[in-house]
């Protein structure tokens, strides 16, 4: 196909239809500044032949992934996707998958949605499961809003141990709102929310106390103690799970006293791909399903009693009145959510287990060889595959030395904590071998002993 697939005529035919002399004219609501003074900087068209051949040659000069070992994470991580995810979820009746409007011939998506939903409810301990949110920063300012309507109240407590990114996208969500967001301190040492800022922060107002777990720094907060806390208010308990993985080996957030659990499930089935599409998921208790967002796939029987499935709530506005949707802007990431319960369903309960063991192994492993070359944790409290370390030089020189090794070496968190200028957060999976953990130390020992002397 052409890029510009319109002709001369048909651009005359659009702008007769709206009303316009030209494509300046259309277009003389927009700012001068934001115009184009005159054509891009591109250089001339090419025949197809000769354009592909130029594409290829560009393409071999990337780098590709297997060439670098990484220790990245910060709510985005690398895992291994098994064969039978891409496999399954390429077969074309599932390969378009969106959303079920007619039920009679989408019964195979609807079970696929409502096996995931399943999968949620079982990874969280929560009665009930959602088709699945945007990703996990949106799942979490829905979530928020949530907790507004439930209560009635107004105010909401940000961890500020919760993903920087996850707090600013619902300080978006709830724009002109924002006098009644407030963040409560972590504790230095232990790297943890305090329950003690909960409570000074806490009021008769407010609707929901947010908390990550494992949290951004990688320290797993006590969601038990911090319950007590936000219920004897009255208020909701949200937790926030990046790292799905780490319910293989960590109690629920059901279990802990939690009302909604949402985060990102990224890590089941779905490859990083620069940054998205991800996977937003959201778990509640069954008395609160009627004020959750998006869509809730139902299992029923069908005229001859026969196992069928069904869009039990659907309130999305195209579903129903606009100003009665409880979000106008969450969605089905439908072949997502099918890749990532394929994942989970090819690891089965034992081998969920098994992988979370094995997450939390090697970042011991990577935590204890740092230490022998002189890099601490900078938090004393439990982790699972990701940690935070203080360095005695600058992380983003160290990283960059670290990057001439092929090696990238983690996020260093000056740019979301100005106080933590000095520390780097680091993260281990199942993809990063014993050689490469003992090369990363190694390589991190090599860069720190001029500041050793």
């Amino acid at each position: 196909m052409p890029y510009i697939p319109h002709t001369d005529k048909d651009a005359r035919t659009i702008l007769q239809a709206v009303g316009a002399g030209s494509i300046d004219e259309l277009l003389a609501s927009l700012p001068a500044g934001s115009r184009l003074k005159g054509p891009l900087n591109l250089p001339g068209g090419l025949p197809e032949q000769e354009l592909k051949a130029l594409l290829r040659d560009l393409s071999s000069r990337n780098v590709t992934t297997g060439e670098y070992s990484s220790f990245l994470g910060a709510g985005a991580y690398n895992h291994y996707i098994p064969s039978v995810v891409d496999s399954l979820i390429s077969r074309s009746e599932f390969y378009t998958s969106y959303t079920p409007y007619q039920p009679e011939i989408s019964q195979g998506t609807l079970q696929a949605i409502f096996e995931y939903q399943t999968l949620v409810c079982q990874l969280t301990s929560m009665d009930v499961a959602n088709a699945s949110l945007y990703d996990g920063a949106s799942a979490v300012a829905e979530a928020a809003l949530m907790a507004r309507r439930i209560t009635g109240k107004e105010g909401i407590i940000l961890s500020a141990a919760l993903h920087p990114e996850y707090r600013e996208t619902v300080k978006t969500y709830l724009v002109g709102t924002g006098d009644h967001i407030s963040e409560a301190l972590y504790c230095t040492e232990a790297g943890t929310t305090l329950p003690e800022a909960i409570e000074k922060n806490i009021s008769d107002n407010t609707a929901c106390v947010v908390v990550q777990h494992p949290n951004f720094f990688g320290s797993l907060e006590d969601l038990a103690a911090l319950s007590e806390v936000v219920h004897r208010k009255k208020a909701l308990l949200i937790a926030v799970v990046t790292e799905p993985i780490s319910l293989g080996l960590l109690r629920p957030p059901g279990v802990l006293g939690c009302d909604i659990a949402v985060g990102e499930n990224q890590s089941f089935g779905n490859p990083l791909s620069y940054g998205g599409p991800y996977l937003g998921f959201m778990a509640t208790k069954t008395e609160f399903v009627r004020q959750m967002p998006g869509r809730l796939v139902g299992q029923t029987v069908d005229k001859n009693g026969k196992r069928a499935f069904c869009l039990t709530f659907s309130t999305r506005e195209q579903h129903i009145r606009r100003e009665r949707a409880t979000s106008n802007i969450c969605t089905n990431h439908g072949l997502c959510a099918l890749a990532a319960a394929i994942h989970m369903t090819s690891l089965g309960e034992g081998g969920l287990k098994k992988l979370a063991r094995l997450n939390f192994s090697k970042a011991e492993y990577l935590k204890n060889r740092l230490k022998t070359v002189g890099v601490e944790p900078a938090f004393r409290g439990q982790t699972f595959n990701e940690f935070t370390v203080r360095l005695d030089k600058d992380p983003e020189t160290i990283l960059k030395s670290l990057l001439k090794k092929k090696i990238i070496g983690g996020l260093a968190l000056k740019r979301f904590y100005p106080d933590l200028k000095q520390h780097l957060l680091i993260t281990a999976t199942e993809m990063n071998s014993k050689g490469e953990i003992d090369a990363f130390a190694d390589a991190m020992a090599g860069v720190l002993v001029p500041a050793a002397k």
